[in-house]
């Protein structure tokens, strides 16, 4: 956490410290890495690579093309600055949901966000805060079909689709929104009452300009809706007899080959192919819309690149934290750990387990995707028996555990953290506050969605 915080790479201190980690355990230094950390890399890397590159790539195309822009541009021209909060809050929510990498569009909503604060004149050092709700909460994780990797991990180990649970993903969102849009409202009220207004602040160095070619909106939003549209349709989450499905034999051909990271079935990876496919498609789309600006720009070639390194050092990243936690996870000492969160599940059930658990992961990880499938790889299959024994639908363990991985995971370590108080030109000191304050009233979400569930019975 201290060297991640420092601003060291994962990707090389990740390995170091995992051999740390082993030089106090049975195990060889040398073989944890070579077998249980590189194995471990290579499992994560081979199942979500392609979520990260054709999510890089269309994120790419729809910031350059002008497309993101002119959604968020219009979602706050349509709210203005009297529901400022709340503009941002849904301009971060349509994007996400729409496929953008979380990284662009905190790049892309930030001016937005910082003109309509400004007009507003609510504090600048609010503004991470309404950035970490929007981006990172409710269209992350809870929305139905939402096609960020945090969604797409719990299927690949429960078999799930991305639309597991509906119900429960609203009622979270609604949570989510109703907490971030309204602690920044009163925090913004009570800091203008003391006379603290936007403040004066430098917006960083003056860009490259962009060439003065506008995208109508409905022509902008049409790939983000394309995203969804092709995922419900190859993903066929409601059983439609119209819909998709997926070949139960598509994995057979490679049995005789004994290959070691071959998926059990087409379950497991059925949900990557969708969006996989619903990214692509929708990346031509998108460079279809944009490509005015491309020629202008001098075509596609360098942000399809650039799309491409960066993706590649995106899963990386992740997957050097998640290997990391996997080698920690599988040590001797961490056994009691386990044995704890297990009698969790054993006391209160597989739920509450799942949620305690990759919190855990998360806050100490302090990255949602690696808490989340340090926490699947540990107690995944036991939750899953564990629910498919008291009756309760492997949809509604996804969703839990989904949303579970936004609890806590805004540690002062976190990677998306720091990098999006450095896209605000704010420190911790300036903005934790808010932060620390929603991440506490936002881990009890969860919860109170299994409270739901058991009451309603609605999944």
């Amino acid at each position: 956490m201290y060297f991640a915080y420092r601003g060291w790479s994962i990707i090389l201190i990740a390995p170091i410290f995992a051999g740390v980690a082993a030089l106090a355990s049975i195990f060889g230094v040398l073989p944890t890495y070579s077998e249980l950390y590189m194995t471990r890399m290579a499992e994560y890397t081979k199942s979500y690579y392609p979520i990260f590159l054709f999510g890089a790539v269309f994120a790419r195309l729809m910031e350059k093309g002008g497309l993101a822009s002119s959604v968020a541009a219009k979602i706050v021209e349509v709210l203005g600055e009297k529901r400022a909060v709340l503009a941002v809050l849904l301009g971060c929510g349509a994007l996400t949901y729409g496929g953008l990498s979380v990284f662009v569009v905190a790049f892309v909503m930030y001016p937005f966000g910082a003109v309509v604060f400004r007009k507003a004149d609510i504090p600048k050092r609010l503004l991470p805060a309404t950035l970490w709700v929007g981006i990172f909460s409710f269209a992350m994780v809870a929305l139905p079909g939402t096609p960020q990797i945090q969604n797409i991990i719990p299927s690949s180990y429960f078999s799930t689709s991305t639309w597991s649970a509906p119900i429960i993903g609203l009622f979270a969102s609604f949570l989510f929104l109703l907490i971030g849009w309204g602690w920044v409202t009163r925090r913004a009220k009570i800091l203008k009452a003391r006379g603290e207004g936007y403040g004066r602040h430098l917006e960083g160095a003056p860009r490259k300009p962009t060439p003065k070619i506008h995208i109508p909106w409905y022509w902008a939003l049409l790939p983000l809706v394309m995203v969804i549209v092709i995922n419900i349709i190859l993903s066929n989450p409601f059983k439609w007899s119209w819909g998709f499905h997926w070949d139960p034999d598509a994995l057979a051909a490679f049995l005789p080959l004994k290959l070691s990271l071959l998926a059990a079935n087409v379950g497991k990876v059925s949900a990557i192919w969708s969006i996989t496919v619903a990214l692509i498609v929708s990346s031509i789309a998108a460079a279809f819309i944009g490509r005015k600006r491309f020629i202008v720009m001098d075509g596609f070639l360098a942000p399809i690149n650039y799309a491409a390194i960066s993706s590649a050092t995106a899963v990386l990243n992740v997957a050097s934290g998640y290997a990391f936690g996997c080698v920690i996870t599988a040590l001797p000492g961490f056994v009691p750990v386990t044995q704890a969160l297990i009698g969790i599940a054993d006391s209160f059930g597989p739920l509450l387990s799942a949620v305690i658990t990759t919190n855990i992961m998360a806050g100490i990880t302090g990255s949602a995707s690696g808490g989340l499938t340090i926490a699947l790889s540990m107690l995944g299959d036991q939750w899953a028996a564990m629910a498919q024994a008291a009756g309760i639908p492997l949809e509604v363990l996804h969703r839990i555990v989904a949303i579970a991985s936004v609890g806590i995971d805004p540690v002062p370590h976190c990677g998306a953290l720091v990098t999006l108080l450095a896209i605000c030109g704010l420190t911790h000191h300036d903005s934790y506050f808010d932060i620390a304050v929603i991440m506490g009233l936002k881990f009890f979400v969860p919860f109170l969605c299994i409270l739901f569930y058991m009451i309603t019975g609605l999944a």
